[in-house]
């Protein structure tokens, strides 16, 4: 059979490749490279895209999360409550402001932040929540929200995966005092390299961020606070500004693909992705779980389908947190799915063929399964 990729870029490339090459032309022949005019265009168009009043663009959604705790003057001795089933970025910016990460577990279904756990983690150190919008799907932002304000906490919403994505008919991004964004290349809105973006509909804060990622200047050579070098460049800027007038129409592509795998696999064993009725997600990711996970992608790569793990290890249980003291069992529906989840092939090009292909293959070893188990029955 024909080899699957897990992620092609190449189809979307060859769509916009005229465009691009052209925006990019005009920036070599303008000398703005950074943080010039491309970065103010794309700005104010993600944030009307965002429905939000600010966009303030950055080079990684890393420096996003980092720039939005120092936007809430979260430091030292503080605690901010997250989730371990999460890219690793999400807890480093807490530990680069000096905080410390708190995690609490996921609802099985939706895999993101259960606002059941999260009211029991609050203490008088905690500072600040961050939701993730996990594999594109918003997390339940009405009752953590309702939490957040019983507390007074702000909510800085982590969208490295969820562009686009609606919450209750809105954009994410709208329930936080701030959202964070990621252009990773892999992102469905993703640059030729690395970017990122916080949105906010508070001024001062995007004017401090905005200071933050230019060495906080006040005015040129004048600093007033510790800054970093967190701006975007234009050809990032540019890239995204043309790609954003398609991320639409490829979000509602990948949905396509979500619904033909859940059509295909509906009777079969593996547990599949929800799509929540109070949201509109857009499958950045599209995981199925089995406990057999290994086998499966082992026979699916001997096909020539390249699948993923996101994640293997949860962030409570990675080396590099080791001081905080947790151990296997702490966040059972976490681990559980670190240790069962796979990420099947889903990008707006993937044709239906293809995706039969993968499921045929996914559901001739569930017919295996069940014929083993009979035999030993």
């Amino acid at each position: 059979m024909e080899s699957v990729r897990y992620l092609d870029l190449e189809p979307q490339y060859d769509a916009i490749r005229t465009e691009v090459l052209m925006a990019l032309e005009k920036i070599c022949e303008s000398g703005k490279f950074a943080q010039g005019p491309a970065t103010t265009e794309f700005e104010a168009k993600f944030a009307d895209y965002c429905e939000a009043g600010h966009c303030v663009s950055l080079n990684s959604g890393t420096s996003a999360l980092h720039l939005a705790l120092r936007c809430l003057d979260v430091g030292p001795g503080d605690e901010v409550i997250t989730v371990a089933m999460t890219f690793i970025a999400t807890a480093w910016a807490i530990s680069y402001v000096g905080a410390t990460p708190v995690f609490v577990d996921i609802d099985p279904s939706r895999r993101t932040m259960d606002p059941a756990k999260l009211e029991t983690a609050i203490t008088a150190q905690t500072k600040a929540i961050i939701p993730v919008h996990l594999y594109g799907t918003p997390a339940e932002m009405d009752h953590i929200k309702a939490i957040a304000d019983r507390h007074g906490l702000p909510i800085i919403e982590d969208a490295a995966q969820a562009h686009g994505a609606r919450y209750r008919g809105k954009r994410v991004g709208q329930v936080g005092q701030i959202a964070c964004f990621s252009f990773y290349p892999s992102k469905n809105l993703g640059a030729y390299g690395e970017g990122g973006a916080l949105i906010t509909n508070d001024t001062s804060i995007a004017q401090r961020a905005r200071s933050l990622r230019d060495h906080a200047q006040s005015h040129k050579y004048l600093h007033d606070e510790l800054g970093y070098n967190y701006r975007m460049d234009s050809f990032q800027a540019a890239v995204l500004g043309i790609k954003l007038k398609r991320l639409d129409a490829w979000n509602a592509a990948r949905a396509e693909c979500a619904a033909h795998y859940a059509e295909l696999l509906a009777n079969s064993s593996y547990k599949l992705p929800m799509n929540p009725p109070d949201s509109e997600s857009v499958w950045h990711c599209y995981v199925i779980e089995t406990p057999e996970r290994d086998r499966v992608r082992s026979v699916l790569n001997d096909a020539g389908v390249e699948t993923a793990v996101h994640y293997p290890v949860p962030v409570h249980l990675q080396k590099a947190y080791a001081h905080l003291h947790y151990k296997p069992g702490d966040l059972p529906i976490t681990e559980t799915l670190c240790q069962h989840c796979l990420s099947l092939p889903i990008y707006p090009e993937l044709s239906k063929t293809k995706i039969s292909t993968i499921a045929s293959i996914l559901l001739e070893l569930c017919g295996r399964e069940r014929r083993r188990e009979n035999r030993l029955m």
